[in-house]
């Protein structure tokens, strides 16, 4: 029998823990939780502290059994699940479950990353189980479980949808969910402003060429016009310092008198050297961003492959080895021996010259309480590079271990230098202005660049020619005009969902991948383009807790709560102290809303009616059971809503034509359904003509697996696909 056990949460863990330590270790998986929360019952004593009441999850206790027997034949006992808060708690079930009281054979162990050398020095040194830890995790849990307890029937009893039996609401759920409909509405009450650009191409006397946009007419600035102009003050305020160039018959007025001109000239040329930063290696939120942007990858996903990847993978004769840090991480920070293990390979890849002259070090910017227990997330060692392990893993790990190495090696480069180039060129009253960058030393650049979802800037670089001097005179060669048209801001990504949660400090590393399948998961919003909008269902359930509940479910007080979890994980402040801050506004908020909110009557006995969930669905129970067992199925009161209709007739029977909703999607059909069977497919033509071909037009589509994407009409003869919505404004007319 081994002398020692270890306990970690999952088998392919164990597995790779167990190659360092060798036969005088038991390695053994728990797979989880052994405890919860009931499900039947709130299972939080409020009145006496808040104390939480834990079972055993259902099939864990044979689990419990095992751990008891190992712990009994063992002289040490290791716990080393993973290190974060979850962990944490994770720990103290499992040192609960071997005995009541404190142990002195058991030892909590960190393993911020599985490789031989950190194992052994984590189990050279080991530590305690955090209690305040195991406090904020613990009080994060009872905060949720109160909120969802409490308002979901709230909802159930108030939004009757035929579908909807798993409506919920979440502490930091609701507050993604209020982002999301707070950016639709900004959508719907935004204003399209119409705006034109005009371009000139010109020429100098040795036929290179250079494009530039007007900027300037008479000393104002060209600008969009602000839609709606108050009032005439405003306006007069505006027309002394701006022009405006709101349609085209002004436009085309511009391109006139710019013709007109023959006294182009290079009125300033100016440059300026600018170095460009790497970024910081990946935290969970960047991590989960990128992977979107550049890999597609919805964040779940992400969060899967990396666990494997840290858990640890077979190298044929190397052996299981973890490649990466642990992936749920908010701390920047990274190991000086990593930092010169990564300067030295720079050094011998890319050269002396890639090497800053001091190792880089990344502030938190703007960041509370960051969790500075681990590292970044970050490759295990360079030896490991995605050369050398690409033959091990599956496309889906190759591709995230290639994001991580590459932001990781990058972002302990030289900085890149680039020089950036402006002219202005004038001709009486008219200026216009171009910029143009050239990279002088790429750094960084040689092996990675971040991506952002940031529209590009209207004013396009150009290719500007070499040995251009001050007063050189120009030849106009053409002018163009170009319509634009306003538009509302973006909606949220999952990346930038994710980036505006951390922002404002809503989540925690551990929760995003949650939140966001959550939403989904309750048909409170889906992806449009992969862009989330929210659903009718998660319209009617935020106008509902935003007005019942407009500060317990804001952003301030979700942020504020997650400021005192980490001061408990901190040992700042006591649990009790955070669950009063929490509970007290929650329960007069709730008090509040009960008291207010109109109740459905029995239509029996007068008494109140509740929502109630049974084997076939949700339906209304009166209260007053077992004297009156009246039961109203919700179906029953839902008021029909008005169909929304096309503007057209059926051409077979001359009825309405309106939308409905099918098994496979939104479709068009007679109002006069069932006696008339007239049915057909939503034109998905978008109104842009084919950039490929020229001919067809680009249609909406959906893949096999329901992905939407662009074609041509004209496919099969023409193959054109695309993501994303040609832009129809991107050329010049």
């Amino acid at each position: 029998m081994a002398k020692n056990v270890i306990f970690v949460e999952s088998p392919a863990k164990a597995k790779t823990i167990n190659k360092y330590l060798g036969k005088d270790y038991i390695v053994e998986p728990t797979i989880g939780h052994l405890t919860n929360l009931p499900k039947t019952q709130l299972g939080i004593d409020i009145e006496n502290g808040f104390t939480p009441k834990f079972n055993v999850i259902r099939g864990k206790a044979d689990t419990i059994k095992r751990i008891k027997q190992l712990a009994k034949k063992s002289e040490k006992i290791y716990i080393a699940t993973d290190p974060d808060r979850e962990g944490e708690a994770i720990a103290q079930d499992i040192a609960d479950a071997i005995n009541s009281k404190k142990d002195s054979k058991i030892y909590r162990v960190l393993f911020t990353e599985i490789t031989k050398k950190a194992v052994n020095e984590a189990i050279k040194n080991p530590l305690v189980i955090d209690e305040h830890m195991v406090s904020s995790q613990r009080a994060r849990r009872v905060m949720d479980r109160i909120i969802g307890y409490k308002i979901s029937p709230f909802l159930w009893n108030t939004v009757f949808e035929p579908n909807s039996s798993v409506l919920s609401a979440g502490r930091v759920q609701s507050v993604a969910l209020r982002m999301i409909c707070d950016r639709e509405d900004e959508i719907d009450r935004f204003i399209i402003t119409e705006y034109w650009s005009i371009i000139g191409d010109f020429g100098t006397e040795s036929n290179d060429e250079l494009t530039a946009k007007l900027v300037e007419i008479s000393g104002k600035i060209i600008k969009i016009q602000p839609k709606p102009i108050m009032n005439e003050e405003d306006w007069n305020l505006f027309n002394q310092n701006y022009y405006a160039i709101p349609n085209e018959e002004i436009a085309n007025d511009i391109v006139n008198r710019i013709k007109s001109k023959n006294n182009f000239i290079i009125k300033d040329i100016s440059r300026k050297e600018m170095s460009k930063n790497p970024a910081p290696p990946f935290i969970t939120s960047s991590l989960q961003a990128e992977a979107s942007r550049k890999l597609r990858f919805n964040s779940k996903k992400t969060m899967q492959v990396a666990q494997g990847l840290y858990e640890g993978v077979d190298l044929g004769k190397e052996g299981i080895t973890g490649l990466i840090t642990y992936m749920r991480t908010d701390s920047t920070r990274v190991s000086s021996d990593i930092v010169e293990e990564s300067r030295a390979f720079i050094n011998s890849t890319f050269g002396n010259e890639y090497v800053p002259k001091l190792p880089r070090v990344f502030a938190q910017k703007g960041k509370k309480n960051v969790q500075d227990a681990h590292e970044a997330i970050r490759p295990t060692s360079m030896k490991y590079t995605p050369e050398f392990v690409s033959q091990f893993l599956n496309e889906d790990q190759k591709k995230l271990y290639d994001l991580i190495w590459k932001r990781f090696i990058a972002s302990q480069m030289e900085a890149a230098k680039l020089e950036i180039t402006t002219i202005t060129i004038e001709a009486d009253e008219f200026k216009f202005r171009t910029n143009g960058t050239v990279v002088v030393f790429n750094g960084f650049m040689s092996i990675y660049e971040e991506e952002t979802e940031q529209l590009k800037d209207e004013e396009e670089e150009s290719n500007i020619p070499k040995g251009l001097n001050k007063e050189q005179m120009l030849k106009l060669i053409d002018i163009f005009k170009n319509q634009h048209f306003t538009k509302p801001p973006a909606r949220f990504s999952e990346s930038t969902l994710i980036k505006e949660l951390e922002s404002n400090g809503i989540g925690r590393p551990s929760t995003y991948a949650l939140i966001v399948s959550t939403l989904m998961e309750r048909n409170y919003v889906e992806q449009n383009d992969r862009r989330f909008v929210p659903t009718s269902l998660g319209k009617k359930v935020n106008n509902i807790l935003v007005k019942s509940f407009p500060d317990i479910l804001s952003i301030n007080f979700t942020a504020q709560m997650e400021e005192e979890l980490d001061l408990i994980a901190n040992g700042e402040t006591e649990y009790l102290d955070v669950l009063n801050d929490f509970y007290i506004p929650f329960s007069k908020a709730l008090e509040h809303v009960n008291a207010t909110t109109e109740k459905i009557k029995c239509d029996k006995c007068g008494a109140d009616m509740e929502l109630k969930l049974g084997r076939f669905g949700r339906f209304l129970a009166c209260t007053a059971y077992p004297e009156c067992k009246n039961i109203i199925s919700p179906k029953d009161l839902i008021e029909k809503e008005e169909p929304e209709y096309t503007g057209e007739t059926c051409p077979e029977c001359g009825g309405r034509l309106v939308y409905r909703k099918g098994k496979f999607g939104k479709f068009i059909g007679c109002e006069k359904y069932p006696e008339c069977n007239y049915i057909e497919k939503i034109k998905n033509d978008t109104g842009i003509t084919c950039p490929k071909c020229g001919e067809g037009m680009v249609v909406g589509r959906r893949s096999k697996r329901g992905k939407f994407f662009y074609g041509c009409s004209r496919y099969p003869d023409c193959d054109y696909v695309s993501w994303t919505k040609p832009d129809v404004n991107s050329n010049k007319e």
